[in-house]
């Protein structure tokens, strides 16, 4: 399965506009083609201002590995919840299974 991340880069620090323009040139160009980078001016005056870039990229092989490794937990810790809020309300919730019976077509 092909997943996808939302990488987020955020650039800080420019003083000029010809450097602000050669670090977007410079992460234009090691973004993908296909990523449909987004630019997004955030913070406040208190803060300070910041430039934000987001775009989508494939998931590598350790992240997969790292998701693969907590689903199991995740999944188990919210069937524990849920069982904790069905006992504190006394009230019984079921998901319901996909059907393992074959459809059969009569015409």
């Amino acid at each position: 399965m092909s997943r996808v991340v939302k990488e987020f880069i955020e650039i800080k620090d420019f003083t000029t506009l010809d450097a602000l323009i050669e670090r977007l040139v410079e992460l234009r160009r090691s973004v993908p083609d296909s990523a449909e980078a987004e630019v997004k001016l955030r913070g406040d005056d208190v803060f300070g201002r910041q430039l934000c870039v987001s775009y989508m990229r494939p998931q590598t092989s350790a992240e997969a590995d790292c998701d693969a490794r907590y689903a199991s937990a995740y999944r188990e810790s919210r069937e524990r919840e849920l069982q904790r809020l069905q006992e504190e309300l006394g009230v019984v919730c079921r998901v319901p299974r996909a059907s393992r019976r074959r459809l059969r077509i009569v015409a």
